[in-house]
């Protein structure tokens, strides 16, 4: 319904719900346009000076306008009821169980996303702010944790597998800032001091959706949808949606990467 909207093609399984919302709004806004647009005509020619020399001040005794408004708040109570307050409540209240999702920890900050992956044995490492080094720790994640050996964290790369129920745990080392990949219909904002928990499960590669466009170099890309600073523009990171296997060796080789590095950081 929303293609003829402009809106960018869907590759997440709730979207679905998200554009028929937005369709519904746009026709039920279009049609309050049309019809108040009309009314607004009408009450020009009705009442134009000529056809009334002398104020009338009693006014217009119909009940029509009450009826009208009564029915126009009947829609938006089905909109908000029937549509807006369900789909809110799923996304909010039936977060898959993290045994059988992918769980990722997202850190924002002046200009970049932080993306860390807890590794094969499902528990993050300990952080620490002491070790937060900008270019080597961006997160200040201490790899004498046992837990931390396996972890896994990038820049602005983020890697996801197809069909696996996503839950990414959104945090901020500074401003608010605002996740959203408009692909997903996921927009959430990343707080100081808060863990903000959204979940997705993408459904299109990034194989597959540059297919489906035409477009051989599409990305996925996270857009930071709040002013967060002077570098605000350039505060870009990118998603690469792939199969469960190709996910599990690009995994696999990053744990790999990163036990060597815990065991000798001189390398």
């Amino acid at each position: 319904m929303t293609e003829w909207l402009g809106m960018p093609p869907l590759a997440a399984a709730h979207g679905g719900q998200i554009d028929n919302l937005i369709g519904w709004i746009h026709i039920f806004m279009l049609i309050l346009f049309v019809g108040w647009g009309a009314f607004f005509l009408y009450a020009i020619v009705r009442f134009r000076q000529s056809r009334n020399p002398v104020a009338d001040y009693r006014g217009v005794t119909s009940n029509r306008s009450t009826y009208l408004e009564v029915a126009v708040a009947v829609v938006e109570g089905v909109l908000l009821v029937g549509f807006a307050i369900p789909l809110w409540a799923a996304r909010v209240d039936a977060v898959p169980p993290e045994n059988e999702a992918l769980v990722v920890q997202i850190t924002g900050e002046q200009f970049a996303w932080n993306i860390h992956y807890a590794g094969p044995d499902g528990v993050f490492g300990r952080t620490d702010i002491k070790l937060l080094d900008l270019q080597s720790n961006p997160l200040g994640l201490d790899r004498t944790d046992p837990a931390a050996m396996d972890d896994v964290t990038t820049v602005n790369q983020l890697f996801l597998p197809v069909n696996r129920p996503i839950i990414v745990r959104l945090r901020s080392k500074d401003v608010i800032h605002s996740f959203g990949v408009p692909e997903f219909r996921v927009k959430q904002d990343a707080v100081p001091g808060l863990t903000i928990p959204i979940w997705f499960i993408p459904n299109v590669t990034t194989a597959d959706m540059r297919t489906q466009t035409g477009n051989p170099e599409f990305q996925y890309e996270i857009a930071c949808a709040q002013l967060c600073g002077i570098g605000h523009a350039r505060m870009r990171g990118f998603v690469t949606v792939q199969s469960a296997e190709e996910f599990q060796q690009w995994l696999d080789e990053r744990v790999k990467e990163a036990a060597e590095a815990a065991t000798n950081p001189f390398l």
